[in-house]
């Protein structure tokens, strides 16, 4: 029996050849559509053609990846792969938006920070949604969109700026670190709600960590501290993305509109329909 479902799905095949041109269709354009699977597998993201408009989505997940290659069984994400890409979605015409999904545990601070500016200095409407977790420099990474949400199940952990390998207990070091520190709380702070105050104060937080300094955060409280724009998911962040496109308020209606009604859904002890 499933040999001859086998043979019927072979012949089908030849009928109809998955590289055939759609009738009506342009064969050179229909050649020149990337497979759609073969850019999730190879850079993590999609160019979504099929919907109301034309977005692409960009994961930043797992561990960023700097100028030192990370060992294999690390998930990382390539900053020489993600700043092509930004650019050429700027550049390109067919592209409306983009999306931004992160669930990273932080990793090398200039390769973050490079990406963090180019999302930032993009003209196209951007929203990042945070996915489990946006940690240490995936903080400034979520900042970095026009509009930014994070899961309510989500969490955030800001802490100071550190280094591994050799380090030389000297006052320049120390120095070094301080403009670092300081180049990441003046793009989280020109990025998002939070003041630089409010910024530091939990950074440089003691009574929460046991083997380090710092806060982690959950979704509502990041969105309560001013770090993230709102609190939603998927459907909350495209609706919001689509409004931008359409020359819309930036999205914060939708955004608004989204957050009432899981507050509803709260006080009536449900999930929002």
């Amino acid at each position: 029996m499933g040999r001859k479902k086998k043979e019927q799905q072979q012949e089908s095949l030849k009928q109809n050849p998955v590289n055939e041109t759609p009738e009506g269709g342009d064969s050179a354009e229909y050649e020149e559509m990337p497979d759609q699977s073969e850019q999730i597998m190879q850079t993590g993201s999609v160019t979504v053609t099929k919907a109301k408009h034309v977005i692409h989505c960009l994961t930043i997940v797992g561990q960023i990846e700097g100028h030192y290659i990370l060992p294999p069984q690390n998930k990382t994400t390539k900053y020489e792969h993600v700043i092509p890409q930004l650019v050429a979605i700027e550049q390109d015409p067919s592209i409306e938006g983009l999306m931004i999904i992160l669930n990273t545990v932080g990793g090398d601070v200039e390769a973050g920070l490079a990406i963090a500016e180019l999302i930032s200095g993009m003209k196209k409407p951007t929203v990042s949604l945070v996915l489990g977790g946006g940690h240490s420099i995936g903080v400034p990474l979520a900042c970095s969109a026009r509009q930014s949400f994070i899961a309510p199940s989500a969490t955030m952990t800001v802490h100071p700026v550190r280094m591994n390998g050799l380090v030389l207990g000297v006052p320049q070091t120390l120095s070094y670190f301080d403009r670092m520190q300081e180049r990441i709380v003046r793009f989280v702070t020109d990025n998002s709600k939070i003041s630089s105050k409010d910024f530091r104060r939990l950074m440089m937080n003691t009574g929460e960590l046991v083997m380090d300094v710092g806060t982690v955060l959950d979704g509502e409280k990041a969105v309560e501290e001013g770090l993230i724009d709102h609190l939603g998911g998927l459907s909350e962040a495209i609706a919001c993305l689509y409004e931008m496109i359409e020359g819309g308020d930036g999205g914060k209606k939708t955004a608004q509109k989204a957050a009432k009604g899981r507050r509803t859904a709260k006080a009536k002890g449900g999930r929002q329909k």
